[in-house]
Order: C-alpha cells, then structure tokens, then sequence
C-alpha cells in the first residue's frame, strides 16, 4: 500500500508547514499506486485540501511534463533558485517591480518561486528567476514549460492570464504584492515597511499646510484691523490743536474786520510781501530784498499747511491747508461751493508767489533744509474736486483715484464718437515751460492695462518726440504697465516699432517709430530706473544727464509737439523733472532761479506737481549742482 501524502516545507518569516499535492506529477502518481487506491485516495486528499486551500484545486493551465528523473525526498539544494541571466526574449519576461532586490536572500526567493508556482499550478522547477534589476528594483522571471527548462519559455501574456490572484495575494504577501497589470506584464508590488510618503499621507500634509496658511492669515488681517482701530482710536482722541494749524500771521496793524462767514478756512491780509515776481512774465528776474539770508522766507500763504507725506498728499484735498484728516477718514477734495474766497485766494497765491535767488542765495539755502519745507507747505496743492470733471465713469481711467487732471489744461483726444465723452478722455495735462511758454511738456499718469491705446493716440495726436518714463513697472506695488513692445506692436490706430535700444549707465533710450495712416514719426524713449521707491535720488548728477539729452531733442530743428513725461501718478518724480529743467534754463539766461514760482507755475497747470517736501529740497540741489557747473564753465 502505497501513501499518497506528500510533505511540502515552506521556510520564510510568518509560514507554516503544510501539507500539499504541489510538486508531484500526475505521472508519477500513477506509478506509484495502484488504480483503484489512487482515485480514492485522491478524492480525500483533494477534499482535504479543498477545505484547507480552494484556490490550489485548479486544472492545470501548462502541459504535462513529460518525464521526471525521480522522486528526492531530501531538502532542495540551492542549484534550483539561482539566477540563471539567461538570454530570454523580453516577450517571455514576468517583472515583479518595488520589490527591495538588496534584502532577498536565498530563503526569500524559494519562497517567491514558490509563491508564483502555486498561483500558477505549476512545480517551482518550471518558474525560473532570470535576473535581479536594481535599477528597476524589481525581479525579472520567466516559465518554461518542464522543469529542466529546455523548451521555449511560455508567453508571459499568458503567463499573467493563468495567475490565480488570490493564491498570489496569500503567497506573496510578505513581498507586498498588489495587483497585476497585464498590459505591461508586470507584477506590481510595494515596501509598506519602507514607503514613508504614501498617498494618504501626501494629502493630509497639504490639508495640514493649507489650514495653517488660512489661519495665520486671518490672523494677521486680524491683527492689522486691530492696527488700524487703535490709531484711529488715538488719532480721534487727540486735542485739534495738534492738527489743525492755522496759526495768523503777525502783522503790526490791526487787521481790517471781516464779514462772518461758515468758511473754516480764514483768509489772513497780506502785509508784507517778499519778492513777489509778477504774472507776467513769471521766470523774469525780481530785484532781491535787502536781507538776503538762506532763511529768507517766501511770499507769505494767506493759509498754513502741515507738511505731509507724499501719500497723504495724493489722497489730500484740492485746497493748500491741510489738516490732519486721518482721524476723520479719507477726505475727498473739497467743493467749489465749500470755501470760494479761499480757492480764490490759492489761486492768486499760485499766479503771484515767487522768490528769486541768487547763485550764492541757492547755495545758501539748500544748506537750510527746515526753511525750504516750511516754503513747500504752504504753496497750495491745487487738487481737482471730481466734480469738475462732468465725463461718466472717467475713474476707470484713473490709476489714482484722487490724482485728476485739471480741466482747464486736460489733454483731450481727438475722437468721432462725440457721444462717448470717455473715448476722448485721458489723466494728462498741458504743462508750460519756461517764460510760460504754453504746451512744452505733457504730465501724465503711467499707462495703465485699458488705457495704452489712448497714450499712443495721445502721443500721435501732439507729434511728441520725446516720451521721458521715470518710474519702474513695479516698486511694492504696480506703478506701470509695460506700454511698448519689444520689437513691433499695434495699439489702436498706431503701430509702434523699436529700431534700437541703447543701454546707459542710469537709463534706457529706445529709438521707436510710429506709423499711422501712411505717415511715420520717430519718438525717442528714455526710461530712467535709478529713482528709488519712496525717496528721493542720492545723486542729482544721473537726472541732469538724462536732462541735458531730453533737452537737446527738444530743441532739435522740426518744430514738434511737447514732451511727455510720466512717473506713476504723473506729479512727484514728473514734477521734479520738469521743475529741474525750467529751472536750469533760467540759471543760464538769467543767472537766477526761482523754484518757488516755478512749482506755482506747475501745480496751476496740474495740481499736486512736486509731491513732498523732499522732492522740493532735491529740485535745489540739483539746481545747485547744475550752477557749481555752469561757473566752472565760464572760468
């Protein structure tokens, strides 16, 4: 009596012994016991393992090898797991990817050998290990269709077909092996040990992150809105003294008795002006006052103002005294209705103050800093009340919203639709030059993304030949757009090509033309980079370059149109340019300046033109510099 029991010892971490059927040949089989015994007892033991392993009791899927050498009862030698880098054609390779190549020793890959073979049904002897990739981390096998390996190895197309999952899933679990994608032929596998990064964790790290950002955001807006209520706090509580300056000035007698009036503005008589030139002609020289001492005042405001940052000057009001309105909130410009005996009066102030000084007078009195900001605060801003301007929605034109053309000066542009007063609308004013020569300059705001169109119309419309840009595309916050193309462009009507572009020390100069209609006009672009963010230049000698060149071509034979020239807002930085170019014409015709009416003269064309007191003491020490030159040229 033959037994039909065969003992199978599975080594590896967390298995068992187990009793199987694996291994043995049919034909063995039937040698080995006679055929009534063998169809009973395979019956039971088939029944036995069906209870113990149902997926194990399948029809084999590969043909019957066809002899065997002979029954070893003893332990498998190391000879039937090597790694045999045979030659194999990669239609017949089997990949198990992710597994840790570098960990496997030879337990570990009976075991995997033996684990395909019972997914498959097949002896282990025909599951052969080809090669270990490391660069792929993963193992290459293949099957052949006996033991010995002789015959064509088996498609692993079908080799994948015939897998069993789920005896795969329970013999290759401790190699982590997941799925099967048949399309690639690949056993795919992972290190749930060693895979730190998993998916679930990924998207709770970014739920986490996302959470914090949102938190410590709201924490800060928080913390500013808090900022912001305690110095409004602060500021309402603070005695009016402190902000409202309207201090009268001595006089020596009696002031004449006013009307009442529900003006909170008091206009104060003018007792004792200081050179004060006349209208007309407004750079003409005037005789200086006996004292001429540095700290000789100007022609006194009939109104105090506090100086101001440059910020709070664009969000101030259109008349010259300032009260500290912070506390109030944002202040639009006051009405014509409000206060008209003071507007009246900002008015003659801006067409009558002047101060004539010498060469030796403006080296003087840039030495006396505090004088020079004392002057400033008192010329009046000349801002626009919106009111004035009767255009529908012109803010979506404004890149400030508080910094308006003045009406009287606004550039207007050319346009046939008369019923779109919009179309012909653009934040730009006239601005005159020396000896109030009319229409020499043109003051505007940079070009914001809607409003490019209308600056190369503009600049068409007025034959401009030089276009002076003295801001940077970004400082904090946007101040322009990029406005000119790199080599050709089309905005509205009006092509734009760039010939050339020369690069200097503080500056850019493009050469551009500009076509329209069949006509072509050459402009020239300077664009000036070395003016920082919220302070003024440490040197004056970069924009007196830059000046000197703008001037040359505005002189140049032709008889074009003004010269634009814009910053951000199209006041602070545009203010001093122009400022310091009429002011040094008037060192070399008349061998003074006067900046006091020159700024007058300025704001009248368009309001708030040299924004801060910085701004003004630096117009003089450019003019200084420019006059130490000037005398070393004439020795």
């Amino acid at each position: 009596k033959w037994p039909v029991l065969v003992h199978r010892h599975v080594e590896g971490p967390g298995k068992s012994m187990g009793l199987g059927l694996l291994g043995w040949r049919r034909s063995v089989v039937h040698h080995l016991v006679p055929p009534q015994r063998r169809a009973l007892s395979l019956d039971r033991s088939h029944a036995r393992i069906g209870k113990l392993r149902p997926a194990a009791i399948v029809l084999p899927r590969f043909p019957e090898t066809p002899h065997e050498q002979g029954i070893n009862f003893l332990a498998r030698t190391d000879e039937d797991i090597r790694v045999e880098n045979a030659p194999i054609s990669v239609r017949h390779i089997v990949t198990v990817l992710q597994v840790d190549v570098h960990k496997l020793n030879t337990t570990l890959l009976r075991t995997f050998r033996e684990g395909v073979a019972s997914a498959l049904d097949i002896s282990p002897q025909q599951v052969h290990i080809n090669s270990l990739n490391e660069r792929k981390n993963g193992i290459e096998l293949y099957v052949s269709p006996d033991g010995a390996g002789v015959g064509e190895p088996l498609p692993s197309k079908e080799v994948i077909r015939s897998l069993n999952i789920h005896v795969l899933h329970q013999s290759l679990g401790q190699f982590g092996v997941t799925g099967v994608t048949s399309e690639k032929n690949v056993l795919q596998g992972q290190h749930e040990r060693d895979n730190v990064w998993t998916k679930e964790g990924f998207y709770a790290v970014v739920i986490f992150l996302t959470i914090f950002i949102i938190v410590v955001t709201c924490l800060m807006v928080l913390y500013r809105l808090k900022e912001k209520v305690e110095l409004s706090d602060r500021q309402f509580k603070e005695p009016p003294g402190r902000d409202v300056h309207l201090s009268p000035i001595p006089v020596h007698a009696p002031p004449p008795q006013a009307k009442p009036t529900t003006s909170m503005v008091r206009v104060e008589p003018v007792t004792k002006p200081i050179s004060v030139c006349p209208a007309e002609p407004r750079s003409t020289p005037c005789p200086p006052a006996p004292e001429a001492k540095p700290a000789l005042s100007a022609s006194p405001s009939p109104f105090r103002m506090k100086p101001t940052a440059g910020l709070q000057e664009r969000r101030g009001s259109n008349v010259s005294l300032v009260l500290d309105m912070s506390a109030l909130g944002s202040v639009e410009p006051l009405s014509s209705g409000v206060a008209p005996g003071r507007e009246s009066a900002a008015t003659e102030y801006l067409q009558s103050a002047g101060r004539p000084l010498t060469r030796q007078q403006l080296h003087d009195i840039v030495l006396h800093t505090q004088s020079l900001h004392a002057e400033f605060a008192e010329i009046p801003m000349n801002f626009v009340d919106p009111k004035e301007l009767d255009i529908p929605t012109h803010g979506t034109k404004n890149r400030y919203r508080s910094i308006l053309p003045n009406p009287h000066s606004r550039v207007i542009l050319k346009t046939k639709n008369t019923y779109d007063p919009l179309s012909s609308y653009i934040n730009a004013n006239y601005v005159r030059g020396y000896l109030g020569d009319e229409k020499t300059y043109i003051a505007t705001q940079g070009p914001m993304i809607n409003t490019v169109n209308d600056f190369w119309q503009m600049a068409w419309q007025e034959d401009c030949p030089v276009i002076v840009m003295i801001t940077k595309l970004k400082e904090k916050n946007e101040k322009c757009v990029l406005y000119w193309p790199e080599k050709r462009g089309i905005y509205g009507k009006v092509e734009v090509l760039v010939d050339s572009v020369r690069e200097c020390d503080h500056y850019t100069v493009r050469h551009l033309m500009l076509q329209q209609g069949g006509q072509s006009r050459s402009v020239k672009h300077y664009w000036y980079t070395s003016w920082p963010d919220h302070k003024t230049p440490d040197s004056a000698q970069p924009l007196l370059q830059l000046m000197a060149e703008v001037e040359q071509d505005r002189q140049s034979p032709g008889g074009r149109g003004p010269i634009i020239v814009h910053c951000s807002a199209g006041i602070g930085r545009t203010g001093c340019f122009i400022a310091t170019t009429i002011g040094c014409r008037q060192l070399q015709e008349e061998g003074v300046v006067d900046v006091l009416a020159i700024v007058c003269q300025l704001r009248a064309d368009r309001g708030g033109m040299i924004q801060t007191g910085e701004q003004y003491e630096f117009v003089h020490h450019a003019l200084r510099l420019f006059e130490s030159r000037l005398s070393v040229d004439v020795e």
